[in-house]
């Protein structure tokens, strides 16, 4: 029973992650031989402020809206 956690920034739309998820799941039925109903994703949706690289906030590095 794979369970799947996908880190992201806020402020994909439901649409977006309802195709990653189909895509994740598909995927995850092929090279795991598993069953489509036994797979979870979760999402971990992070404010840009909350994230940093290279000692800077992705709301700083990036400006707001970056990746929407």
């Amino acid at each position: 029973m794979p369970v799947i956690t996908v880190k992201l920034a806020k402020g994909r739309t439901s649409e977006q992650k309802q195709q990653f998820v189909e895509a994740v799941t598909n995927e995850a039925v092929r090279t795991l031989n598993t069953k489509e109903e036994w797979v979870t994703v979760i999402f971990d949706e992070n404010d840009r402020d909350n994230w940093a690289t290279r000692g800077q906030p992705h709301s700083i590095k990036f400006g707001e809206g970056f990746g929407e």
